[in-house]
């Protein structure tokens, strides 16, 4: 027979644990309600994963591709672009094992600041992730601002090529926009949105391929070069300068976020929408980046759009052109929307922790 003693002792640490784990839980809670409203929504299943990471990843950057392949060439530019989507993949299907197995053990971890408090201690997500992560977010807010507005002036001129707005006046609109998108109340309530720009970015990569091969084929079309352009340190420095392109246009899946939006279980959801963002990923920056490269060799601008204007006058239909920015506009509203409730999600937080202190 058992010991009655140590019947007892036993059964008074099982009451403590589920005590500690619900004390735990509710002080997690509490947290939760000012600092991850945005993301706490969990009713989104592998497809809205999908969207979301779609969204994050792929934007208007890619359109700087075949400018960071004129800085490097064929050979080194397509090798890039495998190893970053490779390397990027299995990156962010890691850290999603590992939130899954966090999750497991009681220990969900709905940010990036949740993972530094638990793996480097506390202190490090207010002091270190919190000031990054918002400093990125809002960097990020400000160029799709500045982007969309500057996409509004281009379609504005195309449709008025005499009138004489003023490129602020665009941008002031465009900020108008964004704050009418911000008002959304979750991440989860975003699907939708996503899902628009996931479309979106499909339609402008298959215009901006699209002009390329009409460019490359038309008599309009430029001398190409496809050796590199610069020589010695300016050439070393354009190298890097490619391979920070491709970087940041790879790495922007805000990923613990995303995943906190999954409803449970969880449990193998994340792959399959890393597998639809790749699917996405794979058909945009690819052949906007070789259809740009070789349509237009070392003179391919830092935004490849720059290249079917010349001299003032389109090299490929107007219609096309328009087009073109009008989806890039959209999807840069949706980029935008992203990034700005990521930001609004760390001001509650840091209120919230203001008032408790």
């Amino acid at each position: 027979m058992s010991n009655p003693s140590r019947v007892d002792e036993e059964n008074d640490q099982v009451i403590i644990h589920k005590l500690n784990k619900s004390s735990y839980s509710q002080n997690h809670k509490n947290e939760l309600d000012a600092g991850a409203l945005f993301v706490l929504k969990s009713k989104g299943s592998w497809l809205h994963c999908g969207y979301h990471l779609t969204t994050a990843i792929v934007g208007p950057a890619l359109l700087s591709l075949p400018f960071a392949l004129a800085l490097l060439g064929w050979v080194a530019g397509v090798f890039c672009l495998i190893i970053g989507a490779s390397v990027t993949f299995y990156a962010y299907n890691l850290l999603s094992l590992v939130l899954e197995h966090h999750a497991e053990l009681g220990h969900r971890q709905l940010r990036f600041r949740d993972m530094a408090r638990d793996i480097l201690g506390p202190r490090w997500d207010w002091y270190y992730v919190a000031p990054l992560q918002y400093s990125l977010c809002y960097a990020a807010v400000v160029a799709c601002i500045l982007i969309a507005g500057q996409s509004l002036k281009f379609i504005y001129l195309l449709l008025s090529p005499n009138d004489t707005m003023k490129l602020y006046q665009f941008i002031v609109i465009a900020g108008i926009l964004m704050i009418a998108l911000a008002q959304i109340p979750s991440f989860h309530s975003l699907r939708h949105v996503n899902l628009a720009s996931l479309v979106f970015c499909l339609a402008y990569s298959a215009c901006t391929v699209a002009g390329s091969i009409y460019v490359e084929k038309s008599h309009k079309a430029p001398a190409k070069d496809y050796s590199v352009k610069e020589e010695g340190a300016n050439q070393m420095f354009g190298v890097y300068n490619a391979i920070s392109i491709i970087a940041t246009t790879y790495g922007n899946g805000i990923l613990p976020e995303i995943q906190a939006t999954i409803a449970p279980p969880v449990k193998g959801k994340m792959f399959k929408g890393l597998c639809v963002c790749y699917a996405v990923v794979v058909a945009t920056f690819f052949s906007v980046a070789i259809s740009g490269y070789w349509a237009f060799g070392n003179q391919a601008a830092g935004t490849v759009l720059s290249n079917f204007m010349a001299g003032g006058k389109p090299l490929v239909p107007k219609w096309l052109v328009l087009i073109t920015n009008v989806f890039t506009l959209l999807q840069t509203s949706a980029v935008g929307v992203v990034s700005s409730g990521l930001n609004r999600k760390v001001d509650k937080s840091s209120k919230s922790i203001y008032i408790n202190k």
